[in-house]
Formats: structure tokens, sequence, C-alpha cells
């Protein structure tokens, strides 16, 4: 495997890495207890706050992104440093 074929794998593992990371935040997200109050709060919607949504859900998904990726560039870059 040359260079340019190893670099395109690790750029497709880390896009992969980002894409289950943000899926399983938005997961773990949606069914906390916290979500559930603020989703299901009473009775015919009342108590029912998509403020929550608007403002945690798009900061969930981002987050779910950028740590995975952000671990896959750490990854790479100390395998560069200690290879042999």
């Amino acid at each position: 495997m040359d260079q340019q074929d190893r670099r395109n794998a690790l750029s497709c593992g880390g896009c992969l890495v980002s894409a289950v990371g943000a899926l399983t935040a938005l997961l773990v997200w949606a069914s906390s207890d916290r979500t559930r109050r603020h989703m299901g709060g009473g009775f015919e919607g009342e108590g029912t706050d998509y403020g929550a949504v608007l403002t945690e859900l798009p900061l969930v998904a981002l987050a779910g992104a950028l740590v995975p990726a952000f671990a896959c560039v750490l990854l790479v870059r100390l395998m560069r440093i200690f290879r042999p």
C-alpha cells in the first residue's frame, strides 16, 4: 500500500468515525431523561420546550462529529511521531 492509499484510507476512516460519533451522540441525547422532560412535558404538549431542540440538537450533533474527528487526527499525528 503506497502513501496516498494509506492517507485516503485514514481520511475515509476519520469520516466514518465522525459520522458514527454524531449518530451516537444524537441517540444518547434523544434518550436522556433531560430531553424527555423537555419534549414530552405534559398533557397535549403542555410544557414542551422546543427551544431545547433548536439549541441543543445542533450542538450535540456538532460535538458528536468533532470529538471523534479530533481523536482520529490526534491518532494520525501520534502515528507519524512514533513511526520507526
